[in-house]
């Protein structure tokens, strides 16, 4: 996510005059900011379709469902459509140790705290995703020591949740700061999984390595609901048709179109620009959350995502030593 991070091949200079070589034009300022759209909007909303979803769906049934029938599309489609070796059995094994870290605990704690957490506030949380990233590639990885910058920014977004987690912070839907604590948790596993997936062994397609954690991180959340009773409290006549279109839109859009776009802003846009959407999606939560659901935006919510957002942005906007 450093701003200071190489160009990709598609934004390489143009070949010296004389060449022979027709200069290499990078994609068109439509595509680009359809894709951009698509990662702002489509992953912004998918907090408030998840709530929407797990109405009548329960949460861990639902986002298992939503993970298999994405994965169960991707999987053939890139097998067929980009040739290559099988993936191993070394390749199944990191994908699901991914598919657990990502999906599994990651979203699987959005889901869970979504029954008590307005969508907005959840989304917000997330959002401090880069703190995670950069402290745990720091610890783990191969990342810098963290300077004043980053250990400020720190110390403001922790301040930032503390406010959401206080009285009143998370609206009249959750009367405990546990939702909170496992959202966070759920953060810290998903950049635990983000950084480790830089070092392992993984499939070559584009595509596919993300193909195999939705069926594995989906395999491991249908079990999650098996044993905590969902499936056989599962009652398919009491499921909306409000949920299942939410369903449909978190598999098609939000885990497929959503995800496609990220991968082709990755190959022909920069690491920074790309990590915008980090800044972008809570506010696009929060909006949709307040405009089509009725969620409060309490002063005290307000603040909170300021001083979240403004960490994030300080993180964001680092300068590596």
């Amino acid at each position: 996510m450093s701003p200071s991070g190489p160009e990709p091949a598609a934004l390489a200079a143009e070949p010296p005059a004389g060449s022979g070589v027709a200069p290499r034009r990078g994609p068109s300022a439509a595509r680009l900011a359809l894709a951009f759209g698509a990662v702002y909007l489509i992953w912004g909303s998918t907090y408030l379709a998840i709530r929407i979803a797990i109405e009548t769906i329960p949460p861990f049934t639902m986002a298992a469902a939503r993970f298999l029938l994405a994965g169960s599309v991707l999987y053939p489609w890139v097998r067929l459509h980009r040739r290559g070796p099988a993936p191993t059995a070394v390749h199944w094994r990191n994908t699901g140790v991914l598919g657990a870290l990502l999906l599994f605990v990651g979203n699987g704690a959005v889901v869970w705290a979504e029954q008590s957490v307005p969508s907005g506030l959840v989304a917000l949380l997330v959002g401090m995703l880069p703190i995670w990233m950069v402290l745990i590639d720091w610890l783990w990885g191969s990342g810098p020591r963290p300077g004043p910058m980053l250990i400020g920014g720190l110390l403001w977004g922790l301040f930032g949740v503390a406010l959401l987690a206080s009285a009143g912070g998370l609206g009249a839907g959750s009367r405990s700061a546990l939702p909170v604590l496992v959202v966070v948790v759920g953060g810290i596993s998903w950049a635990v999984g983000s950084i480790w997936a830089k070092s392992i062994d993984l499939p070559v397609q584009p595509g596919l390595a993300t193909a195999m954690e939705m069926l594995a991180g989906g395999a491991l959340l249908l079990l999650l609901g098996a044993s905590t009773g969902e499936l056989a409290r599962l009652d398919p006549s009491a499921i909306s048709l409000r949920s299942v279109g939410a369903l449909l839109y978190l598999a098609v859009f939000g885990s497929l179109v959503a995800f496609s776009a990220f991968v082709w802003l990755m190959q022909v846009s920069t690491p920074a620009r790309v990590a915008t959407y980090a800044y972008v999606n809570p506010v696009v939560a929060l909006l949709l959350g307040w405009a089509l659901a009725d969620e409060p935006l309490t002063p005290r919510t307000l603040i909170a995502a300021a001083v979240i957002l403004s960490a994030v942005v300080l993180i964001g906007t680092r300068r590596s030593p």
